[in-house]
C-alpha cells in the first residue's frame, strides 16, 4: 500500500473587500504556487481576457483556469494588470489584461506545478466585511 507520496491538491481562502480585489488575490495566490516570487516576472507579453458566466463561483473558476491555460499552452507566467468584474446580463463579466514572460528556470524560482483549479469546495460568497473565496487546486 502506498501513502503520502504525492500532495494532489492545496486550497486557499481569499478575503477583500472589493470583487476584483477578491479575483485578484485568488490568481496571486494561485501565481505563487508556481511562483513564489511574483516580482520577477518581466512584462515581456500581453494576453487580454474577456469571460462571462451567470454564477461567480464559475466565473472565477474560468478565470483561473483560462490564466493556467496560458502556462500549460504557451509556457507563461503571468500577472494581473486591469481587471473589471461586474454584473452582465444573465450573470457575471470579466475582462482583464495580463501580462508577464515564459517560465524561466534560470531566471524565476519554480514552485509547485498548478494543473487546474478543481470545483470541489469552489465558493464566493459575499461577507459583512466584503467577498471571500475558498479555492482548491490541482497540484
Amino acid at each position: 500500500m502506498l501513502e503520502g507520496l504525492t500532495r494532489a491538491d492545496l486550497a486557499f481562502r481569499a478575503e477583500e473587500a472589493e470583487l476584483e480585489e477578491l479575483f485578484r488575490t485568488a490568481w496571486r495566490a494561485t501565481l505563487r504556487v508556481m511562483l513564489p516570487d511574483p516580482s520577477t516576472l518581466r512584462p515581456e507579453v500581453e494576453r487580454s481576457i474577456r469571460l462571462s458566466n451567470a454564477a461567480l463561483d464559475l466565473l472565477l473558476f474560468d478565470f483561473l483556469n483560462e490564466l493556467l491555460y496560458y502556462k500549460d499552452a504557451e509556457g507563461l507566467l503571468l500577472d494581473l494588470g486591469r481587471l473589471c468584474v461586474g454584473g452582465a446580463a444573465g450573470g457575471y463579466l470579466l475582462e482583464a489584461e495580463a501580462c508577464g514572460q515564459a517560465a524561466d528556470p534560470a531566471r524565476h524560482e519554480l514552485g509547485a506545478d498548478v494543473k487546474a483549479v478543481t470545483l470541489h469546495r469552489l465558493a464566493v460568497e459575499r461577507t459583512p466585511r466584503g467577498w471571500q473565496a475558498t479555492v482548491v487546486l490541482d497540484v
